[in-house]
């Protein structure tokens, strides 16, 4: 077919009128596919050469294509493969008509992706198992376990519930900012910065410090932490509200988001899990910290800028935004927000396996190489949730029921956690102390690991749109929408979770007698072993079972949420006639 190919090119160069003299047709852009259909009306072309981007329309009906670089037309093969990025970028996420107005583009959505990629560089660092181990493994290693663990368990604890506070008021200023960038956008140009610097001074602490100056230094750099990561957080996920007002469309958003966000924020916990199989890093954990929040506040820096320039705010505001008070007392007065709420709480119990899993592999399992096994198998779960979830929300289009769906995941849990106990009893529990588990035990506790997260992952990204839908909800009631302040609302649980979860597993090995390390491990007492089992197997599954009963008082069903759009969307354009009526006369100039 090439040289078919060829023979057209050479046939149809040109043709030349004979009276006249002139061109009337050359072999030029589109006239190619036009004079090539018409010599070859039933041929495909198996291989395309070309080296100039006058060559569009061919490609376009070609495959695969071969772009050989000359001096004068290189760049302009390099632009064609730019224009066909730049028209991917371009088109709208959701394709085809699902019953409402869509805007988003994958230039956009993948930009607000990437500013949530940064957002897990930062909790992967600072929020998440590992800085548990560092401060009792490494900042407070030269004193004993029991001791360490109380002093940072209340270092969590009270750091904590002072970020949960913090989070109203995040909301209320996001909510009353007005600028020229938006409400939100201002802050995620900003917020980064002091994230960033934070999060590198944190992991400058030593263990040869004196106690009275680390505990002081942690606390210290722990609410600076906080202030500034809500400063980010907040305006984040409130973006998510404000960027479009489709379900459909978010719940895409929010895959795509589940999916970059797994990818980028993991990469600071591998790289300190892998530091067990690294020459330097193996024997040199404070290094190893510090190496990956460098890397990573360099990271978040450069992604949110993509996020600040690429992303767009499209929720009217109103200026009466109501006040924290008027929020709380509507958290109470709607029973569905007030659900969502309550089942955050229980899911307190289900994140405790996550503040204890480095404790896990390195203690009852005794073996530190398993932890990077054991993030990276957790992939899997943020990727079809990623993927399936909007796709099951998009096929299912005005049937998608939230509730329904986030009732599913939390039996699935429910039943993986309770064969996870029963599977690996015997091989964890039963093995003699001070002994790596047998590579069969190992297997099967990688395994439902990651089968764990699938459903976790699922409610965790439906619970996404479900927050959202409060925020409709709210509109709907009072007819004003106030993204910072209910995302702060949601927050505040989230920093619960957070808080309680790590304090409550940290305050339990510390009542069982936990034994402290920096290398290498240590054989621990069987209280110790007992609590860690127990607290990654079935304790999950009790907060699971709670959460399933509090869900099931949640009303907002998928039709119900669709007809609470369309009244808002009445109210909109009612509010915007009466400004136009209200708007005094413009008068035309006279001639």
């Amino acid at each position: 077919m090439e040289d078919d190919m060829r023979t057209c090119v050479n046939v149809y160069d040109y043709t030349i009128d004979q009276r006249t003299g002139k061109n009337t047709k050359l072999c030029f852009l589109e006239n190619k596919v036009e004079l090539f259909s018409e010599q070859f009306p039933d041929a495909q072309i198996d291989n395309f050469d070309t080296d100039s981007r006058n060559d569009r329309a061919m490609m376009d009906i070609s495959n695969p294509i071969f772009a050989f670089n000359s001096n004068k037309n290189s760049n302009q093969i390099g632009g064609m493969y730019m224009g066909k990025l730049n028209e991917f970028l371009n088109r709208q996420i959701i394709q085809k008509d699902v019953g409402e107005e869509t805007f988003l583009t994958w230039k956009e959505t993948i930009s607000y992706a990437l500013g949530r990629g940064a957002q897990g560089m930062s909790t992967s660092m600072t929020s998440s198992k590992y800085i548990n181990y560092f401060l009792t493994n490494v900042l407070f290693r030269k004193i004993p376990g029991e001791q360490a663990l109380s002093i940072a368990s209340n270092i969590r604890f009270f750091c904590g519930i002072f970020d949960a506070i913090n989070d109203p008021i995040m909301g209320i200023l996001v909510d009353r900012t007005r600028t020229k960038e938006g409400q939100m956008r201002p802050y995620i140009k900003w917020a980064p910065w002091f994230v960033s610097l934070v999060m590198i001074l944190f992991f400058i602490g030593s263990a040869n410090a004196p106690l009275v100056f680390n505990v002081i230094y942690t606390t210290i750099l722990f609410v600076g932490l906080d202030v500034t990561y809500t400063a980010f957080d907040i305006p984040m996920g409130a973006l998510a509200f404000s960027i479009t007002p489709s379900g459909i469309e978010r719940t895409k958003l929010f895959g795509v988001s589940s999916i970059v966000r797994s990818v980028v924020g993991a990469l600071p916990q591998v790289f300190v899990a892998a530091a067990a199989w690294l020459p330097y890093f193996n024997d040199h954990t404070p290094q190893a910290y510090l190496t990956s929040a460098t890397v990573s506040a360099i990271g978040i820096i450069f992604l949110t800028r993509l996020t600040f320039r690429n992303t767009r705010e499209r929720a009217e505001h109103r200026e009466d935004v109501p006040s924290v008070k008027e929020c709380f007392a509507l958290l109470f007065q709607n029973r569905p927000l007030l659900m969502l709420f309550l089942g955050n709480i229980f899911f307190v119990l289900c994140k405790i396996a996550e503040q204890v899993s480095f404790y896990f592999v390195a203690d009852l399992m005794f073996n530190r190489k398993y932890n990077v096994v054991i993030d990276v198998i957790k992939f899997p779960g943020f990727l079809l949730a990623g993927i399936l979830v909007p796709m099951l929300i998009e096929k299912a289009g005005r049937r998608a029921d939230s509730r329904r769906f986030y009732q599913l995941c939390c039996v699935s849990a429910i039943v993986i956690h309770a064969l996870f106990a029963v599977v690996t009893y015997r091989g964890l529990m039963l093995k003699e102390p001070g002994t790596c588990v047998s590579l069969l035990t190992g297997i099967f506790v990688v395994l439902f690991t990651g089968l764990t997260t699938i459903p976790l992952e699922f409610k965790n990204l439906i619970q996404k749109e479900m927050e959202a839908e409060t925020v409709d909800y709210i509109e709907w009631k009072t007819g004003r929408r106030v993204e910072g302040i209910m995302l702060s609302i949601m927050s505040f649980t989230g920093k619960i979770e957070n808080t309680f979860s790590s304090s409550i597993g940290l305050a339990i090995l510390g009542w069982t007698g936990y034994i402290n390390h920096a290398e290498g491990s240590i054989a621990q007492n069987d209280p110790t072993n007992w609590a860690l089992f127990l607290m990654t197997t079935i304790v999950p599954a009790v907060g699971y079972l709670l959460m399933l009963v509090s869900i099931h008082f949640y009303n907002i069903t998928g039709e119900g949420h669709h007809k609470m759009m369309r009244d808002i969307m009445a109210a909109r354009a009612a509010r915007k006639e009466e400004k136009q009526a209200a708007a005094p006369a413009q008068t035309l100039p006279e001639h």
